[in-house]
């Protein structure tokens, strides 16, 4: 069985923020896990290729993205948006 979109963007969050999985609530944002603007950018190429999507995120502006990053329930729920919207 496949992991559910939830589970798939809290072990890409995980991984760069060099925790386990069960230490990721939805709550936190991604300041609470000590991730940076540049571990942003790079779960944010991690969930692209993990979900074939594109993310409308622009790094130089991250207050003016469609993509809210306010917390991991944000980014999986725009997640799971961007994943209805390609259909897959």
């Amino acid at each position: 069985m496949t992991s559910s979109i939830a589970e798939r963007v809290i072990a890409i969050i995980a991984a760069q923020a060099v925790l386990d999985p069960g230490e990721v609530g939805e709550a936190m944002s991604l300041a609470d896990l000590g991730i940076d603007s540049l571990g942003l950018v790079e779960s944010i190429f991690a969930i692209e290729e993990e979900f074939d999507i594109s993310v409308p995120f622009n790094a130089n502006e991250p207050g003016n993205s469609d993509f809210d990053i306010s917390s991991v329930a944000a980014i999986i729920a725009a997640v799971e948006g961007l994943v209805a919207e390609a259909g897959r």
